[in-house]
This record gives structure tokens, C-alpha cells and sequence, in this order.
């Protein structure tokens, strides 16, 4: 069954797991291709491209890369237009998430975070822009709920993350009217692995800070990135909140 999606071709950063995971069996249902890229999760890359190339072959690539290096990300996109023919939409989604606090950043911690976060994504949508521009496509980037409202020992990240609003919106600007640009800020969806900082307290007091008094799943940023990619021809340089309504009542 044909859907809006299909023969559309995606290429996903980060997009082998948690919600880069859900994004693309999302698209992957809704009849897109993907090319899937990792860093270093090689076999869940491996085990993602052989869950979806099983309900439709040949659907599914994979590319490994480091986004810090720069002169690298053509290649990404080099890659997803031999192997699909095409390039319609890119998700800037994949991400380094840590603390950086006044007395303890350094130029290391800036570099990785303003490189994930921000320089990455400016470089690979410069990379992609003729490709998209041809086919009439779409950018999607991923960014946060506190860019506005930072969050407290979390410097570097905030303010990459609001760079990534800004690069949105002037993308929106320079690639239009042939390429859309949107973003999804996602809040409390899923905790960061491995982080004593995340516990039950202070997962509850998130929870009570959420309008809707729960936390969100993957599935909800997905449905957000599907809708920017599938169903909003008319909305470009728009930040669209997945965040329970949290960022409302901070």
C-alpha cells in the first residue's frame, strides 16, 4: 500500500538508535528508503537495516561516519544518491549530550558539542542542498526544549542547540523556496543512558513540570518528524515543541 512516502529517499544521522531508531521505522513503514548513519553502533545499525531490508528488500543502507570531520559529510550524501539514485530528505538528528559547567569546559567539550550539535548539521544540509533543491525536499533538525530556557550546568549543549534553531531558520531562508527547513524540540521523552544525575527524583519532578504529567516516547518525536517531512508542504523555519507542554510551565 502506497503511502506518502513512498520512493522517497531519507538519509538519518545518528538513526540506528533510541529515537533516531523510531524515526526511521517510522519513515521506514510510511514507504521511505533509508540510509541509515552511525558512528560507532555498528550492530545496531547492522540489526536495524536487517529488521526493516526484511519487511521490504533493499529499502535499507547503511554508512558509517564521524561527524566532526567535516570533510567527510559530502561523502554521506555521495553515498545515499549512488546507492538510492536520490536524496529527498536529511535528519540531522544525531546528537552529544553532557554536562559542561562554568569551571570545567574546555575547548575538547566545546568542540564535541558545538561539532554534533550544531557545525554538523550546517555542513551536511551544505552538502545536501543541491541534491534537495532538485527534488523539491526537506531538512529536519533535531534540537531541544531549553534552548529557549537552558538547562542549569548544561552550557556548551544549550547553546549549541539554540545555534541549531538559527541555522533552522536561515536554512529556511537560503534554500527556500525549493528546499523546506523545519526543527523538532523534543523535552522529556526518553532519559539519557547511564546518567546518576537522571534519577527517580528527579524524573518525577520532571514529570510534575510536564503539562500532560507523563513523559513522551520516541514515537512522538517520529510522528513530529514524519508530519514535517510528509504532511506540512507549507510550513518551513518552524520549531515544532514535542514536549508535553513543559516548556510552558519551566
Amino acid at each position: 500500500m502506497e503511502t506518502d512516502l513512498t520512493n522517497k529517499v531519507v538519509l538519518i544521522t545518528g538513526g540506528a538508535k533510541r529515537v533516531g531508531a523510531a524515526i526511521s521505522r517510522l519513515l521506514h513503514a510510511s514507504g521511505a528508503n533509508l540510509m541509515i548513519h552511525y558512528k560507532s553502533s555498528l550492530n545496531e545499525a547492522r540489526a536495524l537495516q536487517a529488521e526493516l531490508n526484511l519487511q521490504r528488500a533493499n529499502s535499507v543502507a547503511i554508512v558509517q561516519g564521524d561527524l566532526l570531520n567535516i570533510p567527510s559529510l559530502p561523502s554521506l550524501v555521495h553515498e545515499t544518491v549512488n546507492h538510492f539514485g536520490r536524496l529527498d530528505a536529511l535528519i540531522n538528528n544525531a546528537s552529544t549530550y553532557y554536562a559542561s559547567e562554568i569551571g570545567d569546559i574546555d575547548e575538547a567539550k566545546w568542540l564535541d558539542l558545538m561539532g554534533s550539535n550544531l557545525k554538523a548539521p550546517l555542513f551536511l544540509s551544505q552538502a545536501a542542498a543541491a541534491e534537495l533543491r532538485k527534488n523539491h525536499g526537506c531538512i529536519v533538525n533535531i534540537t531541544d526544549m531549553h534552548v529557549e530556557r537552558p538547562k542549569k550546568g548544561y552550557i556548551v549543549y544549550s547553546v549549541a542547540k539554540a545555534g541549531l534553531v538559527t541555522l533552522t531558520k536561515s536554512l529556511a531562508h537560503e534554500l527556500s523556496p525549493e528546499v523546506r527547513v523545519n526543527a523538532v524540540a523534543p523535552g522529556p521523552v526518553q532519559w539519557p543512558e547511564n546518567n546518576p544525575q537522571f534519577d527517580e527524583v528527579y524524573r518525577q519532578r520532571v514529570i510534575n513540570q510536564t503539562l500532560l504529567k507523563r513523559v513522551g516516547e520516541a514515537e512522538d518525536v517520529a510522528k513530529a518528524v514524519k508530519f514535517l517531512i510528509a504532511d506540512a508542504p507549507f510550513i518551513t523555519g518552524h520549531v515544532l515543541a514535542v514536549d508535553g507542554g513543559r516548556s510552558l510551565n519551566l
